[in-house]
């Protein structure tokens, strides 16, 4: 009998530069890499347009030695910083080898849970005893999933999703695995990465950057973080900095 396969997962790569410098500036100010030593010796996995890695790459406060990694090369921007092609979850450099790893809406992408599983041992492999990561995935429940933008996706239990997809004429096959909170947690302890929850000051964060000035942004920022922490398993994007373990 034939072997079966997979659908090939699409890379659905954001191309819009300046989106991509917000979101750098959301990352530098949430890992604090001011506070960091220089130079930095960063990686970003899944660079897509290259905008985050060109952002950083070309910093004018911080000197950042950027490395990036893609399966598909969609660079717009190709300055300042090292690309490496790869064919997987498997990263081509030593151990430890990174002050700062970043993967920002990557893990839904790679495949299934041991797939996953796998790209966040890679991640602690080649990140330094010192070092800092910073793990971006949207959150299975949100409301519209971001890819296909369709209502209510990923809630539906994983058989179902392809043939909603179908059904609304968006595709074939759902290609991305979104996850909760406890199942990221979980996946992340599983791979050795201690993590600290950044949902909140994330959130926040973006408000203050893309939002600034606005009432809700002012409303937001005011609220206390402690009374915010009930609503992290809701909030769209799941953020966490992450650390070696020292086991």
């Amino acid at each position: 009998m034939a072997e079966m396969t997979s659908p090939e997962r699409l890379p659905h790569a954001a191309l819009e530069l300046s989106s991509r410098r917000l979101k750098a500036l959301k990352i530098e100010r949430l890992l604090n890499l001011a506070a960091l030593p220089q130079p930095i010796r960063l990686l970003e996995i899944g660079c897509g347009a290259g905008g985050i890695a060109h952002y950083f790459a070309t910093h004018p406060e911080l000197t950042c030695h950027v490395t990036a990694v893609d399966m598909h090369d969609n660079r717009q921007v190709r300055e300042g910083y090292d690309y490496h092609q790869v064919h997987g979850v498997e990263l081509p450099f030593n151990d430890q080898q990174f002050d700062v790893v970043i993967t920002n809406h990557v893990i839904e992408h790679v495949g299934d849970a041991q797939a996953q599983i796998r790209h966040l041992t890679e991640i602690r492999r080649v990140l330094k005893v010192s070092g800092v990561g910073y793990v971006a995935v949207p959150n299975r429940w949100m409301l519209t999933e971001p890819h296909y933008q369709l209502k209510f996706l990923s809630w539906l239990p994983r058989g179902w999703r392809s043939s909603y997809l179908r059904w609304m004429g968006k595709g074939e096959f759902y290609d991305c695995e979104p996850l909760e909170m406890g199942e990221l947690e979980g996946m992340l302890a599983m791979a050795g990465l201690a993590y600290r929850n950044l949902c909140v000051e994330g959130w926040k964060t973006t408000f203050d950057i893309e939002r600034a000035g606005q009432i809700s942004t002012r409303v937001l920022t005011a609220s206390p973080n402690g009374l915010l922490h009930p609503l992290r398993p809701l909030i769209p994007t799941l953020i966490y900095r992450v650390e070696r373990t020292t086991s």
